[in-house]
């Protein structure tokens, strides 16, 4: 299974941006979804995460407000807007999938079951 994520950049704070990240994956429908981020010595991080339907969506409390999961299950895609972009949100950001499809919670890294290659996002001050 492949996750391809794009739509990273260099951007200025209080900008605006959105991540995408696809996938020919049939069962796509199914899948609970998460971005996670990870800046160099750190460990990777779950910022949003969004069930099977798109009914629950749940936030980092570093994010909440400012970032927006959402998805287009025809288009087997998922997307991350990040507005009032901060210099703290500068890290390599990557989509995730669990197939299980049901959160309480932002997915945990045990959960994940498919990642995406990464996109970097760059806050300048």
């Amino acid at each position: 299974v492949q996750l391809q994520a794009s739509g990273g950049g260099l951007v200025q704070t209080g900008d605006s941006l959105t991540l995408s990240c696809a996938t020919s994956a049939r069962t796509f429908g199914n899948w609970a979804l998460g971005w996670f981020r990870q800046t160099p010595g750190k460990e990777r991080e779950s910022v949003a995460s969004i069930s099977w339907n798109g009914g629950t969506t749940y936030y980092a409390n570093s994010v909440k407000g400012r970032f927006h999961i959402s998805r287009d299950n025809a288009k087997n895609t998922v997307y991350l807007q990040m507005n009032s972009l901060k210099p703290e949100d500068t890290a390599v950001y990557y989509c995730a999938a669990d197939t299980y499809g049901v959160i309480d919670g932002v997915l945990k890294l045990y959960e994940i079951e498919y990642w995406g290659q990464g996109t970097q996002v760059t806050v300048s001050s």
